[in-house]
């Protein structure tokens, strides 16, 4: 996970002796891989503290530990289960001025060796954890996710690729409904060519850190394979029983090179029947008598998902 270490310092920071089970999730946050077994054994976790004083003290979330483990400006400790994370720190004993201090996350690691995941919920369509779309090929898509309503909850998303890589992303917006909350993140690939082939699919790294608790999930795709295209744009023409519609206005140009088809469902106000039909053209002749119109459209090389359905033409 070297993608996830970062390359600065601070001053006043713990040098933990990382084993291949911690690892630095930022400056002066560590994550503790912990076998998530009863038979496991706890990790060995060894803190310095990094300052000229001697006359030093421990404390775990503000409060001090037991007596003859607290002193000293090396602290050892066990790490197992949840209550075990948190943040340490070590103070001056006369001043009891924090001197410094580091947050230990854990992450449950199951028997496969994969991190167990129980933050977020799982979309329906498609069944992902993540789920990526774009609206047309200009390099620009949003992320979603879902989870019960939890205010603890942080959420970090970028490229996997790290500082380095050339997707952006913007602060998750949250939505809540009942007792869901989604978020969701805009994306974009720098430098972009909507007219290139794509050779290498984006690697996207979604961080869940809720209180002490860490989890990651990640999403690979190609931007051909994530659009969904905004639903078209309709008109009825009463004189002749004609339905058009334009393309989106979101939808990429020029439209001879990136065109869509289309899905046109009529609904008999009579007969309270549903036809569907199939076309690349722009307009409909609709049968005599009342009825009502919807469209959706579809990349027309790339078979990735449908628009949601427009509103009623007719």
């Amino acid at each position: 996970m070297s993608h996830l270490l970062c390359a600065l310092l601070s001053l006043f920071s713990f040098a933990a002796l990382l084993e291949s089970a911690q690892w630095k999730l930022q400056e002066n946050v560590f994550v503790i891989d912990s076998r998530w077994d009863a038979e496991a054994p706890a990790t060995a976790v060894e803190l310095s503290c990094n300052s000229p004083e001697e006359a030093v003290l421990w404390r775990k979330d503000s409060s001090p530990f037991q007596e003859g483990k607290q002193r000293g400006k090396t602290l050892r400790v066990a790490v197992k289960e949840l209550p075990d994370g948190g943040n340490y720190s070590c103070v001056s004993q006369e001043s009891l001025r924090v001197l410094s201090s580091s947050l230990l996350l854990i992450a449950r690691i199951g028997p496969d060796g994969t991190i167990l995941r129980d933050i977020l919920k799982s979309f329906q369509e498609p069944k992902t954890f993540l789920k990526c779309e774009a609206k047309n090929y200009s390099g620009v898509f949003t992320c979603s996710w879902m989870t019960e309503n939890n205010p603890h909850v942080k959420f970090t998303i970028r490229s996997l690729e790290g500082p380095q890589g050339d997707v952006s992303c913007s602060s998750p917006v949250a939505v809540t409904e009942g007792a869901l909350t989604t978020y969701t993140a805009q994306c974009h690939k720098e430098n972009f060519c909507p007219f290139a082939e794509e050779h290498q699919p984006i690697d996207i790294l979604l961080e869940a850190i809720d209180e002490v608790l860490y989890e990651n999930y990640t999403a690979s795709f190609f931007i051909r394979d994530i659009i969904k295209p905004d639903p078209p744009q309709c008109q009825h023409v009463a004189t002749n029983g004609t339905v058009t519609w334009t393309y989106p206005r979101t939808w990429s140009t020029p439209n001879s090179y990136f065109p869509l088809t289309f899905k046109v469902k009529v609904k008999s106000t009579r007969r309270h029947r549903y036809q569907v039909y199939d076309t690349e053209q722009q307009s409909v002749q609709l049968p005599p008598g009342p009825a009502e119109v919807w469209v959706q459209a579809r990349d027309r090389c790339y078979l990735s998902s449908w628009s949601s359905w427009s509103s009623l033409c007719r």
